[in-house]
């Protein structure tokens, strides 16, 4: 490799799914597969910190030959041109001293090394992307939705703090921000987005009210699904903001809700509009010994 590749720079935040490019490096990996770099790519990688929604899949035509696509992770090029990919990479993405790739990972790629600077067709699976975007979508309704559900669960300190003073900042909508505050996990695939929140001493401490809250589940269930239900009908328009074309270029999702508009920090894929599905419902369950509550989320798409 003479070079290192600059940033990839990505168009999937518009919904591309199509585009084409050259390669600027390939890599033989550990088992047997090649990963390619290219210029630009209109698909989504797997986010080596936070692997939330999972890759794009799809195929890339070199020579008129067609390669499935069967991942697409996030690689990175050290100070000192050392290589990593996936989990394997030791700073957190963004880091302004490496250089941040898509990296393709094909199959039975004969002879990597030749096809170095050739063009490239990279055309995305649109189904499987279109249903991990009614699933990321999902995931932010839900937040937004939970949030306002649990917003009087929140006690303002008898000292005379605020909740900010504590450390819960306000959603997009205005309430106390529970996802933000007891987020564990957040996990997106084809079906559903599964989101793991953390009730313990901490998120108490800053003023939760954990007492009843099992028996308040399956109010606070329909009400999240009845506000779920009321955004569908809406059928608010939704878009990817971004800072600019490069893989780490800050993005947000913005929602334009009839009373008002919301943007969440995001590097997923998502819907045009709420109207897409038929319907998003949200189960809720707390652990056994209520130290965890799990939110999963279905689209039920058209």
């Amino acid at each position: 490799m003479a070079e290192v590749p600059t940033t990839t720079l990505v168009t999937f935040p518009a919904g591309t799914v199509r585009g084409r490019s050259s390669v600027l490096t390939t890599h033989e990996l550990p088992d047997g597969r090649v990963g390619l770099v290219t210029a630009q790519t209109p698909f989504h990688p797997l986010d080596h910190s936070w692997p939330d929604q999972p890759a794009d899949c799809g195929t890339a035509e070199i020579d008129g030959v067609v390669f499935p696509v069967t991942d697409c992770l996030t690689g990175a090029y050290g100070p000192d041109r050392e290589f990593a990919l996936g989990s394997a990479i030791p700073v957190k993405r963004g880091d302004p001293s490496w250089s941040w790739v898509v990296v393709h990972v094909v199959e039975a790629l004969p002879n990597p090394a030749a096809v170095i600077g050739h063009e490239v067709i990279l055309s995305v699976d649109t189904e499987r992307r279109a249903a991990l975007s009614a699933a990321h979508t999902g995931c932010h309704l839900l937040s937004l939705a939970l949030n306002e559900a649990l917003a009087d669960r929140w006690q303002t300190p008898a000292d005379g703090a605020t909740l900010a003073d504590k450390g819960v900042r306000t959603d997009a909508l205005g309430n106390p921000d529970f996802d933000a505050a007891a987020m564990e996990s957040s996990r997106m695939d084809v079906t559903a987005s599964t989101d793991r929140f953390r009730i313990g001493k901490s998120l108490r401490r800053k003023g939760f009210q954990t007492e009843g809250l099992r028996e308040a589940l399956p109010r606070l269930t329909a009400q999240i699904n009845g506000r779920l239900s009321t955004w569908v009908a809406a059928d608010a328009a939704v878009r990817v903001e971004t800072q600019g074309p490069a893989l780490t270029d800050r993005r947000e999702w913005v929602c334009e809700f009839p009373s008002s508009t919301a943007s969440i920090a995001c590097g997923g894929t998502h819907l045009n509009r709420l109207g897409e599905v038929l319907a998003w419902t949200a189960t809720l369950s707390l652990s056994e010994d209520g130290a965890e509550l799990l939110a999963v989320t279905t689209p039920k798409r058209l």
